[in-house]
């Protein structure tokens, strides 16, 4: 894994294909969480803070200052085939720089807030510990495309 790669849960997959999920519908979120939680495809169940087995709101980074005070709502949210692929895209992401921010973001988990159990879809790896005290993050997905996810036939 390198920093900016993103990875579908493999139990997303399967919500997906069992319509847990409306990709373009639903209230989708970004948690932002330390290293003390490590997410991989194959992560049991993943949530954030609703029901399932791993719950990764239990790792997110500390709320302090102004820039992160909880996990951030994606906008501008798209489920469509682009170039004949199903992607899924969102607006970038971008936090201020903040002396109250955290210093601790090593990971991105991406949930349905819509979903009562709050299943998680996907993980960003962010390279490294992160700090908003230091600079600004920008979760700018695929560049100029916005693509978090696609399912490539």
């Amino acid at each position: 894994m390198a920093a900016g790669d993103i990875f579908w849960f493999a139990q997303g997959l399967l919500d997906l294909g069992n319509k847990i999920h409306d990709m373009d519908g639903d209230d989708w979120r970004l948690g932002l969480i330390t290293s003390a939680a490590t997410p991989t495809k194959t992560t049991a169940a993943p949530h954030w803070g609703g029901t399932g087995t791993t719950n990764f709101a239990t790792s997110q980074v500390g709320t302090g200052g102004t820039s992160y005070t909880g996990p951030i709502a994606l906008t501008s949210e798209s489920w469509s085939i682009v170039s004949g692929v199903p992607t899924f895209r969102a607006d970038v992401v971008n936090l201020a720089q903040d002396a109250s921010g955290f210093t601790n973001a090593r990971w991105g988990i991406v949930y349905n807030n819509t979903d009562a159990n709050k299943r998680a879809i996907a993980y960003v790896d962010l390279g490294s510990d992160r700090s908003l005290v230091t600079g600004p993050l920008n979760v700018d997905w695929a560049g100029a495309t916005n693509d978090i996810l696609t399912l490539t036939p």
